[in-house]
């Protein structure tokens, strides 16, 4: 495990935890913020005819069903079964599991949010004869455009971001992993006709805003911070720190040395 991420280091003279502690990178995140934001317009030029290379199936066999697959570190199914599986293998940063969860639902109610503002339709339910700017339908239309007028932005593509940046904070050494993932999920949103590419790109600025303002603390509301304090210094009693720069709960080392004296 990586030390940065042992509840010691993570509570502050005062008892409070630092959420950017684990290298966050804000300054590189906010970076790629405003790249994904800037892109997003310029994808408009190429949204029609790479609906219309999708709608023709001519994505290959074998590369359409990894981004299929990718889809579940998108979906709510595969975000909490990523979560339980944390919290069952990993008990140390059980801590930062609020901050996870609140981020990234967080992301995915801001992208559904903006679904209620802007009426875009999908590629499936679009006419690609017509030019990019008609797939947009108005302002305000609240649930009217029902889902197929919901494809600003990708809410699969915001969510997968804002928790590849979440996992990044808890698992640096996984960060490109995370950061893989959430691309292919992206990508099949696109290949699967539900969002054109400038749906993806404003998803995935979104997704990062969002995770980069709760790793880094200037997103997380106060009470947030003091669930998270109270649950790191609980941790904090149960944690012996190692020669190699790692720890070890103190529950599973009482439990080897039960099994060595039986």
């Amino acid at each position: 495990m990586d030390n940065a991420s042992t509840p010691q280091s993570l509570l502050s003279t005062d008892g409070h935890p630092s959420p950017a502690a684990p290298g966050s990178r804000s300054p590189r995140y906010l970076l790629f913020v405003a790249g994904a934001f800037l892109a997003g317009f310029a994808a408009l030029s190429v949204d029609v005819p790479v609906a219309k290379w999708c709608a023709a199936g001519n994505c290959p066999g074998d590369l359409k069903k990894i981004f299929h697959l990718a889809e579940t570190f998108a979906h709510g199914i595969g975000v909490a079964i990523i979560l339980l599986a944390m919290f069952l293998l990993d008990p140390v940063r059980r801590w930062m599991m609020p901050r996870l969860v609140v981020m990234t639902i967080s992301a995915g109610l801001c992208a559904n949010l903006i679904k209620l503002t802007i009426a875009r339709a999908r590629p499936r339910a679009f006419d690609l004869e017509l030019g990019v700017w008609d797939s947009f339908a108005g302002w305000l239309p609240l649930t009217e455009a029902g889902s197929a007028g919901q494809s600003l932005p990708s809410a699969h593509t915001t969510t997968a971001f804002a928790f590849a940046i979440g996992l990044a904070w808890a698992y640096p050494r996984g960060r490109w992993l995370f950061a893989t993932l959430a691309v292919l999920a992206a990508c099949q949103r696109v290949v699967a006709e539900a969002h054109f590419l400038s749906d993806i790109c404003w998803g995935a600025a979104l997704g990062s805003l969002i995770g980069c303002g709760f790793v880094r603390g200037w997103l997380s509301p106060k009470w947030l911070d003091r669930w998270e304090a109270s649950l790191a210094r609980r941790l904090a009693t149960k944690w012996e720190p190692l020669e190699d720069g790692t720890g070890r709960c103190l529950d599973d080392l009482a439990t080897d040395e039960q099994r060595r004296a039986a």
